[in-house]
């Protein structure tokens, strides 16, 4: 169905738009596939295709996937059906290197599973290159969350469309504006030094003075010194040389916010082809009093494909409304699935103000590296019961319909005798950038002032961490609820993306 591989010598960059499922069971059904080819040595256009794809039940567009893309069932009535256009797909991609912007998790799977639906071999790609973990690794977190909307907005690139054709030129463009960055930096790296692009306002600290060093000094970067750039920090204040200090040929972090998926150098094809096909590694989590791992199937990640990634929104308890809390399960890697809790049919995360610390840092339990996993316990509001209690609820009935025997552990933790003193557990991840261990979640503290500065601290000491967190202390929380079910154990993690700190 198409020439040999070793005469197709073009990079195909493409996307997919699909259905958002709505309920359990029911799959994802591209609406549209759209492609560019590209000349590998001069990164030229030489030919692009694109199409609606009508999907064998129409009723699988439902209005959350029109929000997300904005194709109807009305738009794709009379579009040729995947098995239709499955000859152009195949003749594209088969033996090219390949494209996209977390295609790796995500469209690869569904060009797979388009193929086998129709009973025919899918196209198999030269090499594959995923721009969501390449940029991650070579260009840091400096853009945000490394979605391509986000990417898109800081070159000012425009809005990303969600449309397949629009998503794959844009995806071109902002490698192109990374790559230039990214020459232009390593070609001065002693101009760029971390004064220059690290917050004015943060504090570094170190244990062994706890202090912050006097102003206009400078910050080694260095395996002894690791910084990481918060995702909300405006452009500027991140710099790629910490980047390539940290890279590594054995392994990389694919994402600050999910640390513990391992990734080869992203410039090694073998080695992205390869990871189409084996399984994410997924980190461990406790809870209570005993040690429990995530499910590789139900574990979170901001990095990982989100029905409409610009669409999660951060609420706070109190603007929640709790008959609208659900929960669904997306694609997670090689055609596993995950939970995502949903409200009002998007994503979220919770901000609370004002979390009163009950326990102090727990380092009880260690990762397989040895390290503590670390996390803390706080007083919660009787909104934020409501509302994880909400969340119990759907998230435990999708897994028992979903054939799972775990036992649940809700977030709300209440004891015997002290129902009315209920508490929730805060987790900090950890995230390892070239065998140094770093927090994955954003550290901030507030003077009496009113002054807020972003701690950065020079190695993983979670003793030092535990200083901070002292019962009695108050803090500001931004998480995610991260739904897992592994060794027959489920419930919903909590985990800090960002903390503030009140000092007293």
């Amino acid at each position: 169905m198409g020439p040999p591989v070793e005469d197709r010598s073009e990079i195909v960059f493409f996307d997919v738009e699909t259905s958002v499922p709505t309920r359990t069971g029911q799959g994802f059904a591209i609406l549209e596939f759209g492609a560019i080819l590209v000349c590998p040595r001069k990164l030229t256009e030489l030919r692009n295709y694109s199409t609606l794809v009508r999907p064998a039940d129409l009723s699988v567009i439902s209005p959350l996937s029109e929000r997300c893309n904005g194709i109807t069932a009305a738009a794709v009535a009379s579009a040729p059906s995947f098995a239709d256009i499955a000859p152009f797909v195949y003749d594209l991609l088969h033996g090219r290197i390949w494209a996209g912007h977390n295609i790796l998790r995500f469209d690869c799977v569904r060009i797979r599973d388009a193929f086998a639906e129709i009973n025919q071999p899918p196209p198999e790609p030269k090499g594959a290159i995923d721009s969501l973990v390449l940029l991650t690794q070579k260009f840091g977190r400096r853009a945000g969350d490394m979605k391509m909307a986000t990417l898109a907005t800081y070159f000012g690139l425009g809005r990303q469309t969600h449309r397949s054709l629009d998503d794959v030129r844009m995806n071109l463009e902002v490698l192109k504006y990374c790559a230039t960055v990214l020459f232009l930096e390593s070609s001065l790296p002693d101009v760029f030094t971390a004064n220059s692009w690290v917050s004015p306002n943060a504090t570094t600290r170190s244990r062994s003075n706890g202090k912050s060093p006097s102003q206009g000094s400078l910050l080694n970067i260095n395996k002894d010194s690791v910084l990481s750039s918060p995702a909300t920090e405006s452009k500027g204040k991140s710099h790629p040389i910490l980047s390539f200090a940290m890279s590594s040929s054995k392994e990389d972090a694919l994402n600050i916010a999910d640390p513990d998926i391992v990734q080869q150098d992203p410039f090694n094809l073998r080695a992205l082809q390869d990871e189409i096909k084996r399984e994410s590694i997924k980190s461990d989590v406790a809870m209570k009093e005993k040690p429990m791992q995530e499910s590789p199937d139900l574990a979170s990640s901001s990095s990982v494909f989100q029905p409409c990634s610009s669409s999660i929104v951060v609420l706070e308890p109190d603007g929640i409304c709790i008959p609208s809390i659900d929960a669904s399960l997306v694609p997670s890697f090689r055609g596993s699935q995950r939970m995502e809790l949903l409200h009002e049919g998007f994503p979220f995360q919770l901000h609370c103000t004002d979390l009163k610390v009950r326990f102090g840092m727990n380092t009880k339990f260690v990762d397989n590296a040895g390290r503590p996993r670390l996390s803390f316990v706080v007083d919660p509001s009787p909104s934020l019961c409501n509302v994880l209690n909400a969340c119990d609820r759907v998230a435990q009935k999708l897994t028992l319909d979903s054939g799972s025997s775990s036992d649940w552990r809700p977030a709300v933790i209440r004891k015997e005798g002290f129902f009315n003193y209920p508490t929730v557990r805060l987790h900090i991840p950890t995230a390892v950038v070239a065998d140094v261990a770093i927090y994955a979640t954003e550290i901030y503290q507030r003077e009496s002032s009113g002054a807020v500065q972003r701690l950065l601290f020079s190695k993983f000491d979670a003793a030092e961490l535990g200083s901070l967190f002292m019962p009695g202390t108050f803090v500001d929380a931004f998480f995610s609820l991260e739904p897992y079910d592994y060794q027959q154990n489920a419930g919903i993690k909590l985990v800090a993306k960002k903390l503030i700190i009140h000092c007293k």
